[in-house]
């Protein structure tokens, strides 16, 4: 088993080759498809059929942009939690889903890059729903882990044998300090999630936007610290700038 790393629009990309075929940890952003489908053919020197999973890890535009693309492209299927094909459902969802992609663009801003077409649809449509603690058909040696917390349905993909999680958004890093990602909409199971990881101890934890770390470089206990008590996400930050303004209001009158 071979981990390849690519560098993607914001993003880490990882994928995994053995002789049986091509593992791609998350589905990217819809910018960064057409340069995995590039480092397949030209880097490896293999088919794009070669390509036969794609796990969509959470819903955001950087994870799930280039999915359905690169299905249509490959042929792959795209395996992904039972929750992740209505995160964005609704009229509220689909706002977030537009405010995601503005925050991606914002990001891509941010990192001197530029502006791409990164629109998706906001309703995935997954050949396989994953459950906890199964294995990833045809690639048995991966296990899928539930840690949500960033979401309702993010997953960790875990190889037991080399002792490597992917553990996509569970972490960031602000000034060279590992903290809790935004948002997070579920406060309490961000934090039992990072005590997952920790009582699972990998050697080596892989991240969608840090470097790969040691179990050792990560102190989990000062990210659960920083975690918030409360949801921190789009709808409660603007509640919480009406409800400030609505106060300033009635201080006025």
């Amino acid at each position: 088993m071979k981990l390849h790393t690519l560098a993607g629009y914001i993003q880490h990309i990882y994928l995994v080759e053995t002789s049986q075929g091509l593992l791609l940890l998350d589905g990217c952003s819809r910018a960064d498809a057409r340069k995995v489908c590039r480092y397949i053919t030209q880097t490896l020197d293999r088919e794009l059929s070669d390509l036969k999973l794609i796990v969509v890890t959470h819903m955001h535009p950087d994870h799930a942009g280039g999915a359905h693309t690169l299905r249509k492209l490959t042929g792959a299927n795209i395996a992904a939690h039972p929750k992740a094909a209505k995160w964005y459902s609704g009229i509220m969802g689909r706002a977030a889903h537009l405010i995601d992609v503005s925050l991606t663009w914002w990001v891509a801003s941010r990192l001197g890059k530029p502006k791409k077409h990164i629109w998706y649809s906001p309703i995935l449509k997954p050949d396989i729903i994953l459950l906890d603690e199964q294995t990833l058909p045809g690639f048995e040696d991966w296990q899928v882990l539930f840690t949500p917390g960033h979401t309702d349905h993010d997953l960790t993909l875990y190889h037991s044998a080399t002792s490597q999680a992917y553990v996509a958004d569970l972490m960031v890093s602000v000034k060279r300090q590992l903290t809790p990602p935004y948002p997070i909409c579920h406060p309490n199971q961000y934090k039992q999630s990072l005590k997952r990881i920790q009582t699972l101890q990998p050697q080596s934890v892989f991240c969608a936007h840090v470097p790969p770390l040691s179990i050792n470089d990560i102190d989990f206990n000062a990210i659960i610290q920083q975690a918030p008590v409360l949801p921190k996400n789009h709808w409660h930050s603007a509640k919480n700038r009406i409800a400030h303004a609505l106060r300033g209001q009635n201080a006025v009158h």
